[in-house]
């Protein structure tokens, strides 16, 4: 059954502030998630507004990936100050954080504020550093299971609104955060609302129905100060679908490391150091050709898919290629599952956000340095168990006779 978009009587911002009043009214602790970007900027000053109007307390989180512009922690620092007076408490996390490096199979995860290597840069001095600050976290986590711990651990077992500024055009996944009918919402009424995946928390999605241009027309109505960052990446051709502010390593977010070498050179020479990959992520990233697999996909006229995405993990370091087989058999005993017994090589729509399963799909996953297969429908496998779950999958892989040596 398809999911239809309707129409609401208000414009996205009364909607806002109405869900963003309910929220401070509803709920004892409110975290708002903030990345210095112009989604999360717009929500924390909202948020920031009515908690004046009504009195109340906000918390906010920060996460600091070691590796961003000198423009977003400036923009970060001066939010934090305009906002202290309604803050209870800022969450500054500089803690080392492990997440996906799509520039390299030789180093396919990196961590934020890793133990014993130079940094790019180093975190404010009140920042948290130490370890021991939570009392869930362990060296390395990855970022999505910090941001779920974290939940539940500022709910301190009672409700608790994590607020989060996604917006349901930006993608395909974020869409369907917002729409699953599946998914565990406060209350019908409230689809802009979501369980966590444990304890007593829930993610709050204020301004899920804004278009980027109602973003820009909030910001020059008001004159609130927004990341000059922006600015830069307009001036640099950048489309606005195209800017992100966040960890620059991702597959998505790759796109735009050359604008570090344009904007802040210095700092560009100590990622390349740093992060694996990065120099040739610099140089063919951003282009339009067929480097990761991002826009068009190509493979050599003798071989099909199927052989091709075969080619790829046999030319790849073996542990990467082992972690890449383990979750393609998962993928395919999954299908066979559903009485596929084998997908195609090839179909309508398989290179898209939607997962229709073909090898040209997994060649794409293969190509595009899609480290966790997210777009193969997985998430990231928590750090602590992911030796065991390698080990189970491998020996499940020749109980299936999929993806062994004899393939």
């Amino acid at each position: 059954m398809g999911i239809n978009k309707l129409p609401l009587e208000q414009n996205v911002l009364e909607a806002s502030r109405e869900r963003i009043r309910w929220v401070l009214q509803n709920f004892s602790r409110v975290c708002v998630s903030f990345s210095g970007g112009k989604d999360s900027s717009v929500m924390l000053n909202l948020t920031a507004q009515l908690a004046r109007e009504l009195n109340k307390k906000i918390n906010i989180l920060f996460i600091d990936w070691e590796a961003q512009f000198s423009h977003t922690i400036e923009h970060v620092e001066r939010v934090r100050e305009a906002c202290r007076d309604v803050t209870d408490r800022f969450y500054w996390v500089a803690l080392p954080l492990t997440t996906q490096n799509g520039l390299s199979q030789f180093a396919p995860t990196w961590q934020c504020w890793e133990p014993g290597v130079e940094w790019v840069r180093q975190p404010p001095e009140d920042a948290i550093t130490s370890p021991e600050f939570f009392s869930f976290y362990t060296l390395g986590m990855t970022f999505e299971a910090f941001v779920t711990e974290f939940a539940d651990w500022f709910a301190r077992n009672r409700p608790a609104a994590m607020m989060v500024g996604i917006r349901a055009d930006e993608s395909y996944n974020r869409f369907l955060a917002i729409s699953s009918l599946r998914k565990l919402r406060f209350a019908d009424d409230k689809p802009w609302t979501t369980a966590a995946p444990r304890g007593h928390a829930w993610y709050i999605y204020p301004i899920y129905d804004w278009k980027t241009a109602d973003i820009w027309t909030w910001f020059a109505k008001t004159k609130t100060p927004y990341n000059k960052l922006y600015d830069l990446m307009y001036q640099a051709g950048v489309p606005t679908r195209y800017m992100r502010i966040c960890e620059p390593f991702g597959p998505e977010q790759r796109q735009g490391l050359w604008l570090y070498h344009v904007i802040e050179p210095q700092r560009w020479a100590q990622m390349c150091e740093r992060v694996s990959g990065a120099s040739s992520g610099g140089i063919y990233a951003g282009q339009d050709n067929l480097f990761y697999g991002h826009r068009k996909l190509t493979k050599p006229d003798h071989l099909n898919w199927r052989e091709y995405a075969l080619f790829l993990l046999d030319s790849m370091p073996e542990q990467t290629a082992e972690h890449y087989r383990n979750k393609i058999a998962v993928y395919l005993h999954w299908y066979e599952k559903q009485g596929m017994t084998r997908i195609p090589d090839t179909q309508p729509g398989d290179a898209g956000a939607k997962d229709v399963p073909s090898w040209r799909r997994i060649s794409k996953v293969l190509l595009n340095n899609d480290y966790w297969c997210r777009a193969l429908s997985f998430s990231p496998t928590k750090t602590s168990s992911y030796k065991r779950y390698s080990e189970r999958v491998k020996n499940k892989r020749k109980e299936w006779g999929i993806l062994c040596n004899s393939d």
